[in-house]
Order: C-alpha cells, then sequence, then structure tokens
C-alpha cells in the first residue's frame, strides 16, 4: 500500500471531509488519501474554529475513520495545546489510531515555540504538515511572502515533512514557494487561483480543499429546501437512501 508520505511524490488533490459519512464517500470514490477540516468538524459540533475547543471531537472522529479504506491526516489546529509535551502527546495517541498525518499550523506564533511543537508532533512518527497563516491573517506592516518562507524553512529544519502555505493565489509566489524548500508544498484550492493541473505544473505536490466541501455541502442543502419552498424540483447527482445508509459499514 502506497504510504502518505509517497502520495507526495506526484502532485494529488486532498479532499477534506467532517465527518465520517463525508470521509466514507470520498473513500468509496477511491480518493487515496482525506484529511479532516478543522472548521467543518468544529462547525459540525457547533464550536468555533481555531480556538482550540474541538480536541475531542477530533479525537473522536480520528477513531472512527480508523477503519474507512483510505488514507487519514488531522488538522490539529495549532495542536490544541502551547506546551509541545501535549501535542506530542496527542499526536502519538493519533498515530496509535493508525492516523497517516496531521496539519498543524502556526497562527503567527513566535518561530521558536512553533518549531518546539512541530518537533514534539513529529515523534508520533506522523507526517507533520506545518502550515503558516501569514496569507491568512496578514499582518499590518509586512512582507507576507518573505515572512512565509522564513517560517516555512523554519519548520522544516524543525523536522515538517511538509509545509502548507494557505492563501497563495498568483504563480509567481506558488513558484517562489516551491523553490524556497526542499520538501512537498501544500497550497490551498482557490477558485481564483490556477487549477489543479495548472498548480500541478508548478512544482506544488498536495492540493488541499480545506473547508470548500464542508461549505459547498452546506449551502447546497439550503438551496435544494429553497427550491422545494419554492415549489421547485431537486436535481442532480445525489446519492439515495441505500447509497448513504451503506456508507456506515465502509
Amino acid at each position: 500500500m502506497t504510504t502518505f508520505a509517497e502520495l507526495h511524490a506526484t502532485p494529488f488533490l486532498l479532499p477534506n471531509a467532517w465527518d465520517f459519512a463525508s470521509t466514507a464517500a470520498l473513500a468509496a470514490r477511491g480518493y487515496p488519501a482525506v484529511g479532516t477540516t478543522s472548521l467543518g468538524v468544529a462547525a459540525a459540533a457547533g464550536l468555533p474554529d481555531g480556538e482550540g475547543l474541538a480536541r475531542e471531537e477530533t479525537l473522536a472522529l480520528a477513531r472512527r475513520l480508523a477503519r474507512l479504506p483510505c488514507l487519514i491526516t488531522v488538522d490539529i489546529e495549532t495542536g490544541f495545546s502551547d506546551d509541545p509535551a501535549e501535542v506530542a502527546s496527542l499526536t502519538r495517541e493519533l498515530a496509535a489510531l493508525g492516523v497517516a498525518g496531521v496539519n498543524i499550523e502556526d497562527a503567527l506564533g513566535e518561530v521558536g515555540h512553533r518549531c518546539e511543537v512541530i518537533a514534539a508532533a513529529k515523534t508520533s512518527g506522523l507526517f507533520v504538515n506545518a502550515r503558516t497563516d501569514t496569507h491568512w491573517l496578514k499582518p499590518e506592516g509586512t512582507d507576507l511572502m518573505a515572512e512565509a518562507l522564513d517560517r516555512v524553512r523554519s519548520y522544516v529544519d524543525a523536522g515538517a515533512d511538509g509545509v502548507f502555505i494557505p492563501g497563495l493565489a498568483d504563480e509567481e509566489s506558488i513558484s517562489a514557494a516551491v523553490a524556497a524548500v526542499d520538501v512537498p508544498l501544500n497550497v490551498l484550492y482557490l477558485p481564483v487561483g490556477p487549477s489543479f493541473a495548472r498548480l500541478a505544473e508548478l512544482g506544488v505536490r498536495r492540493v488541499s480543499c480545506g473547508s470548500l466541501l464542508y461549505r459547498a455541502g452546506l449551502s447546497a442543502a439550503v438551496r435544494a429546501a429553497d427550491t422545494i419552498a419554492a415549489g421547485g424540483t431537486v436535481e442532480g447527482d445525489i446519492l439515495s437512501y441505500g447509497e448513504t445508509q451503506a456508507l456506515s459499514g465502509s
């Protein structure tokens, strides 16, 4: 079986799911790896994203996903703790469940401390994808690209297996990021940015969907309800009750 690290040898799309059914559906579609989306997991539990409140929900979901026939990487926000030892404990628990990797963000915290957290996560043996939030948080007066590259280089030195700079949308910046590190670059698919095929040509090895699928699903559900309320017919390729029920036995 291909390992998660080996998947990064060539460009691949990583769809991000938020519960067992969404992950099972993507696995059944043939995606070899599925990531969780912290926004989707938190929002589905009635919690805000990015505040470290969904640790137990994330672990509970990982336990359920472990039996699916695909590789799983888990978004653990900033690690659900500022203590590297606690992050190490969490990632070891995920590894014991059969998870293949984690995505850990920096929230633009102090670089030295974030390196300690990354090194701690790496003690689990998981594939550690280190994300910097320069292009999300956009601190005033900062050269975002220079800051992003400085951070991801430091994270590679700390042991990160891959780096993630969500928010990159122009080809020049993406190419610069690919050239700046000798580990796989992960970018977020953006409707306003290059296509998956073009990102692959630029040297990107991992293209994540982030919360896009979750948000698209919510939007589709509301549109369907509105269509019915307006007297219309919901059409399109929709899973049947039986097909959806079968996902629980995947």
